[in-house]
């Protein structure tokens, strides 16, 4: 299924300002929160979806690839927040700052079961390159690359301890996992509550260290990650896939994977945008008595007809030739630019029968009206 435009998800303009965005966020996300409507499957899909959209819309560079090159600039396939790439818990940890208070801030909702405003952990991107060939282009690939990266530790499952009795309550905390200050001012006492440094608002500190990750909760190792890249994507875009980066420690959020895209040059044709272009050399009979003739495609080879008095520098158009648009507006063309070569090296035969076709008043030149148009240009251009 086709994922909506995030604009349209927010009820924003494009050129909506970040604080619009964040309002109107917050609005979607108390409108489908889990706690008003529980229970309500497609409320909580739709809570999904616009933490998904506020996530590229307010971040400046994500919301930039997503202008130009729509869901395939910012996301790998199936890895958005809505398809399961992050739960609603992951949610409040990530952007439950944007309503203040230390559980989500819904005015309430959810405090008895989002716990005690713990820290949560973020792992790190990760940036890697894929090449790809103008045929993988044209049709979309799936490529499995492996990554050098932050894993959960397997042998403590991620906690960082040695057992489940290798944890203490917090001396700071004292297990609460939120320290309090009262400060005085000139209107008098003020109490904040904030999380505790110590613990990150566990309420627990470990005892004895997993003799694997020490303490962290994870480890170096490789794994073999599978990336769907759509058709028509374009050197430098960037698409992210999320939570394919480094694992965090001790728990939390997986850092996102970040794919640079990058072409490689093909032979015989050039890319310019979805159009691809291609230079045919034909000899001075060919262009003057036309010809059939093979020129490359992405598809292979394909036949195409020269008209007798065929000029150097007529372009020749096979539409729907050329490379899908990545948002899906249909697919370029294949321009052929005609030239024609002139032997530097000729027999006296040869020259011979030149000269004599040269007296023909066929081979003189004669310019035709769209010379002159193009004459009048380049005066324009001059004056």
């Amino acid at each position: 299924m086709a994922k909506r435009d995030y604009y349209e998800i927010l009820e924003v303009l494009k050129d909506a300002s970040l604080a619009d965005i964040k309002k109107a966020y917050r609005k979607q996300a108390l409108r489908y929160h889990p706690d008003k409507n529980p229970g309500d499957a497609a409320a909580e899909e739709k809570f999904k979806e616009a933490a998904e959209a506020y996530e590229v819309l307010s971040n400046e560079q994500k919301r930039a690839r997503y202008d130009q090159f729509g869901h395939a600039g910012v996301s790998g396939a199936g890895n958005g927040f809505g398809a399961g790439g992050m739960t609603i818990e992951d949610i409040f940890a990530h952007f439950g700052d944007i309503f203040g208070g230390s559980f989500g801030g819904f005015g309430g909702f959810g405090s008895s079961r989002r716990g005690s405003g713990r820290r949560v952990n973020k792992g790190s991107n990760l940036r890697v390159k894929v090449k790809l060939t103008l045929a993988e282009i044209a049709t979309g690939v799936e490529k499995k690359i492996k990554v050098t990266k932050y894993v959960t530790c397997k042998t403590c499952g991620g906690t960082g301890a040695a057992d489940s009795s290798s944890y203490s309550d917090c001396s700071t905390c004292r297990g609460t996992g939120q320290v309090t200050r009262i400060s005085n001012t000139f209107l008098g006492q003020v109490q904040t509550s904030s999380t505790c440094p110590s613990c990150g608002g566990e309420g627990k500190v470990i005892t004895k260290k997993c003799n694997n990750c020490y303490g962290e909760g994870i480890v170096k190792d490789q794994e073999i990650i599978s990336i769907q890249i759509p058709a028509g994507v374009a050197e430098g875009m960037q698409m992210t896939v999320s939570g394919k980066g480094n694992a965090a420690r001790r728990g939390g959020i997986n850092g996102d994977l970040l794919v640079l895209i990058s072409e490689e040059e093909h032979p015989e044709l050039l890319r310019d945008g979805n159009d691809l272009f291609y230079s045919l050399y034909l000899s001075i009979t060919e262009a003057s008595l036309g010809t059939q003739t093979e020129i490359p495609t992405i598809d292979g080879k394909v036949k195409i007809k020269i008209e007798p008095g065929t000029q150097p520098g007529k372009i020749l158009r096979l539409r729907g030739k050329g490379l899908p648009d990545v948002n899906g507006y249909g697919k370029g063309d294949i321009l052929v630019n005609i030239n024609v070569w002139i032997p530097k090296i000729l027999s006296k035969e040869e020259k011979r029968i030149l000269s004599k076709l040269s007296e023909s008043e066929n081979f003189i030149p004669k310019p035709d009206k769209s010379d002159r148009n193009f004459f009048e240009r380049m005066r324009s251009y001059f004056e």
